[in-house]
């Protein structure tokens, strides 16, 4: 397929890269020049605008890092919106529902189909192309995409109603991002009662308590101190947020959402919104006083 890629940062790349591997050709953009140029020499073809790209091609992708960004290159000016030849807009970004309705809205007054595609695995599911991939919107071109996007990973194809693939997506992330900091308490109750961290991980891993974070996050990026598994604290924080936002508007029941926000909240304050987001268990260490991991993978008080 001929395909248009916008944002090219540490998910767009891998997944435009996978793309190119697979023989599909892309025109891409983003607003830094030498992301594009990476991608260039790879054998991408450089657009000027996100505009451009619509210009050039039936079906336009996008991964881009906020509600405000998705927005602007969809509906913006020279944006997605005013191409073309553009027919469908895929995007693989976590905007929450309400935003997805609101870009879906626009672009269907000019005729151009959104397929909401969020999807989960973080960069190392980009790279290997074992992505999550969440698709909602009509079916007929999900089914002209679908070879495209099972490059990236698993499909799953969620509903037709617009922003359905969102709502998956936020209940993905707030389990994820839950898990990172009741893990984290839990480990750090375990050392301040003087158990080894490392043996508590492997035996969490062997019981009914594992996780995403026990199995991957922990041995990986918080007991060697490393804080490199490659999700920023600001895109964790970002999607907490907007689970929060849907399970207000649904009427809902939020006491653990609203606890895990607070925390997560605690956690960009303290760490800053650059931070890897494994550093969640720093303020939680912090306030007990001890550090869990580190060479040995010991903890140290």
């Amino acid at each position: 397929m001929d395909i248009g890629f916008i944002g090219l940062g540490r998910m767009g790349f891998h997944m435009a890269r996978r793309l190119i591997e697979a023989q599909h050709r892309l025109i891409v953009f983003d607003t830094s020049n030498e992301a594009i140029q990476r991608l260039v020499a790879l054998g991408a073809t450089a657009a000027s605008s996100p505009k451009d790209v619509a210009d050039r091609v039936e079906t336009v992708m996008a991964s881009l890092p906020s509600l405000q960004a998705s927005l602007e290159v969809a509906t913006g000016a020279d944006g997605v919106i005013e191409g073309k030849r553009v027919k469908r807009f895929v995007d693989l970004s976590t905007v929450g529902s309400q935003m997805a309705v609101r870009i879906h809205d626009a672009l269907g007054e000019r005729n151009i189909v959104q397929l909401d595609s969020p999807v989960s695995g973080g960069v190392a599911g980009a790279e290997k192309g074992t992505l999550a991939v969440m698709v909602s919107g009509p079916q007929a071109d999900y089914e002209t995409v679908k070879p495209a996007l099972a490059v990236l990973g698993k499909l799953f194809f969620i509903a037709e109603k617009p922003g359905a693939a969102q709502t998956m997506k936020l209940a993905n992330n707030f389990l994820s991002a839950t898990a990172m900091v009741a893990t984290s308490e839990a480990v750090v109750m375990g050392v301040k009662a003087g158990l080894d961290p490392a043996g508590m991980i492997d035996v969490i891993n062997a019981g009914s308590g594992m996780n995403t974070a026990s199995r991957d996050k922990f041995p990986r990026s918080v007991l060697p101190r490393s804080f490199d598994f490659g999700f920023a604290t600001a895109l964790m924080v970002k999607d907490v947020r907007l689970c929060l936002d849907e399970m207000k508007s649904l009427g809902l029941s939020m006491e653990v959402a609203e606890a895990v926000g607070r925390l997560w909240e605690t956690v960009i304050r303290d760490e800053g919104a650059e931070s890897d987001f494994t550093a969640a268990i720093k303020p939680i260490e912090k306030a007990a006083g001890l550090v869990v991991g580190g060479s040995k993978g010991g903890g140290q008080k």
